[in-house]
């Protein structure tokens, strides 16, 4: 039959058409914001600093290495070095950034940043609803504004953050063991036969004779 095809497809045409305000999982929209779909795991907006513990001074990630501000494309990030330095979550000694500032009316959330870290300091939030009416200072974002805690991480990435956690463990675990290797390194030269400190006597120092000329 001619145009058989024509209407075979202007019947799933208006099947498509009428189904998509009856079929629940076929709506097209919900009723924002009283209602909400999930977002995907994969969604992303602007950067955040994560932070260990209750403290976000004390468990800040950021060693301030300023990998992240040399790779932005836009120039976003603005980062200043500390004078002094704060122990990370093994124990090492770090710098840490006293300035870190995200202007996100330039940020255009490609996640180099997140790529490029070494630290598993700074990733993506899924919070979208961020109008302000602030034009400058409410776009420019500082270390206090981007400091998240891990949990809140944990919220909004959970596939990606069990795997940076499962990652981190480790660390912590190769660095511990590696520290205790090195103690019961130093306490058996120490108690070697031998030693000044396992035979109990110190190395004395003999006093210089001073020869007088004849």
């Amino acid at each position: 039959m001619v145009g058989e095809g024509l209407i075979q497809g202007l019947v799933e045409t208006a099947r498509n058409f009428f189904g998509s305000y009856v079929d629940k999982e076929r709506l097209t929209t919900v009723q924002f914001p009283e209602e909400r779909l999930p977002l995907p795991e994969a969604s992303r907006v602007f950067p955040i600093l994560l932070f260990d513990g209750g403290d976000p001074e004390a468990g800040l990630r950021c060693v301030a290495c300023q990998i992240c501000e040399k790779e932005c494309p836009p120039r976003c990030i603005h980062i200043e070095k500390s004078k002094d330095k704060k122990p990370d979550f093994v124990g090492k000694q770090q710098f840490y950034p006293a300035v870190f500032d995200i202007d996100v009316s330039v940020c255009m959330s490609c996640q180099i940043c997140v790529e490029v870290c070494p630290f598993d300091a700074i990733r993506m939030d899924k919070e979208f609803e961020l109008s302000t009416s602030d034009r400058f200072g409410g776009l420019l974002w500082t270390k206090e504004q981007l400091a998240k805690p891990n949990d809140y991480y944990k919220k909004i990435h959970p596939e990606e953050s069990a795997e940076t956690d499962e990652r981190r463990v480790k660390e912590l675990a190769d660095a511990r063991a590696k520290a205790a290797a090195a103690a019961a390194k130093a306490k058996a030269a120490s108690a070697a036969p031998g030693s000044a400190a396992g035979n109990g006597t110190e190395a004395v120092k003999e006093p210089e004779q001073k020869v007088t000329p004849q």
